[in-house]
């Protein structure tokens, strides 16, 4: 099963030229499953996830952002919401959207979205999350870290494929949110520590997905940093879920556009 985790940078920069970019990265890639962050969609009815499911053939699980007013006022435009996605090559029979904590301050309606998949064998459930970006916002950060293994714990029964849990969670591996994820730090029943998949990387392999070859990152060229996740729990049966290999994608231009200022993140995971 191939998964990818992308922050589409909703619509910042060349967005047109870039919504193509990015369809010929996913294309290239044939994906099972993706989580995307920061997707847009228009008050006209076209949203990028479903746009980008179309093309590729594949269902999509969409929930919008319930506070999107900070970023409209980012662009000077109100007609465009911003959410998350999960494309699926198979079914979403369930799906759930969670709000993630924050004071009112930082709070801009970041999400946690659940879709479980009607895969052959085994259903998946399946997550994408996006966290706060606030260069001082650890705390906040830790709060939904928190808020969303509890969500994940909520989630996860039923099936012999372990949770996988994607995302932007803007901290780097070392960081106490996303130790809290990787140590699964005891506060709710059912809270497991996930795999951090990049540990199957090869280790000379590139790994920001917040680089500062990306002309679109501020103040570059800077240190490269991995913010962006695949998470997976300790495998199933005969090794369901376990981590066969892990990449960047989309870290390059495309025709001469980048599609995001976000890598994206690939994983193989062993399937039924």
């Amino acid at each position: 099963m191939r998964v990818v985790t992308w922050n589409v940078w909703w619509r910042f920069g060349p967005w047109a030229d870039r919504q193509k970019a990015i369809l010929a990265v996913l294309g290239e890639l044939r994906p099972d499953v993706v989580g995307l962050q920061e997707v847009w969609a228009a008050d006209d009815g076209a949203n990028l996830a479903e746009w980008l499911a179309g093309e590729l053939g594949l269902h999509c699980a969409w929930a919008a952002c319930e506070a999107p007013e900070r970023w409209q006022r980012r662009i000077g435009d109100d007609t465009v919401g911003i959410g998350t996605a999960v494309l699926s090559r198979w079914p979403v029979v369930e799906r759930a959207a969670l709000r993630l904590p924050a004071p009112g301050e930082l709070d801009d309606g970041r999400l946690a979205l659940y879709a479980r998949l009607d895969a052959p064998g085994h259903p998946v459930p399946f997550f994408t999350a996006h966290l706060n970006s606030g260069r001082h916002a650890s705390a906040v950060r830790l709060e939904q870290a928190a808020a969303l293994a509890d969500f994940v714990a909520a989630h996860r029964h039923g099936t012999g494929f372990p949770p996988v849990v994607t995302g932007d969670f803007n901290a780097r591996p070392e960081s106490a949110e996303v130790r809290l994820l990787t140590r699964a730090a005891p506060a709710a029943p059912g809270r497991a520590a996930l795999l951090d998949a990049w540990e199957y990387a090869d280790p000379s392999a590139p790994s920001a997905t917040w680089d500062g070859a990306n002309p679109y990152i501020p103040d570059g060229p800077v240190p490269g940093t991995r913010i962006d996740y695949v998470h997976v729990g300790p495998p199933g049966p005969d090794g369901l879920g376990r981590v066969r290999a892990v990449r960047r994608a989309g870290d390059g231009p495309v025709d001469g556009v980048w599609p995001s200022d976000h890598a994206a993140v690939v994983a193989d995971l062993a399937g039924s």
